[in-house]
């Protein structure tokens, strides 16, 4: 196997990956609207009023990037808003636990206070940075196999 195919192959497990965590996590919050409610409104940095339109749009801007990275489509494009939503997320926990706060991410449903102790900041975190990594390996090197991008292009070559 090549070099460039190996880093094809590379991307396509990045791909896959993100579309999976995307899908989950927005499927999660997808069904249960109150409780990511709830978990929006734990980290105590939004008004209500925004908590609401958060919660609401969060679950579905998850599944649609999840969708659009499963079929490949704006692979480049989806990896850079995502790290940027990781990045927004990493600043939420970042502040949940400077100030104390004794929340559950809520990164994959649930979310909200819970026991001081009972904080896993460090491997929210940790989980988070590995999140940007796919994405910034998508962003640098966007080519994955099973892509409809490489189709969507070559169809508008000619000759």
């Amino acid at each position: 196997m090549d070099k460039g195919r190996v880093l094809d192959v590379i991307g396509t497990v990045a791909r896959l990956g993100l579309a999976a965590i995307w899908l989950v996590s927005g499927i999660l919050k997808a069904v249960d609207p109150d409780q990511t409610y709830v978990a929006v409104r734990a980290y105590d940095v939004l008004p209500r009023d925004a908590v609401g339109v958060v919660a609401a749009m969060l679950p579905w801007v998850e599944i649609a990037f999840g969708v659009l990275m499963l079929v490949g489509i704006g692979v480049r494009v989806v990896a850079v808003l995502s790290a940027l939503l990781f990045l927004l997320f990493i600043a939420g926990v970042a502040q949940a636990w400077a100030r104390g706060l004794s929340i559950d991410c809520g990164c994959f449903g649930g979310g909200g206070t819970v026991e001081p102790g009972q904080t896993t900041y460090v491997q929210e975190l940790l989980r988070d940075i590995g999140f940007v990594l796919l994405a910034a390996w998508l962003i640098v090197r966007p080519r994955t196999l099973l892509a409809l991008d490489a189709r969507l292009v070559n169809t508008g070559r000619t000759g």
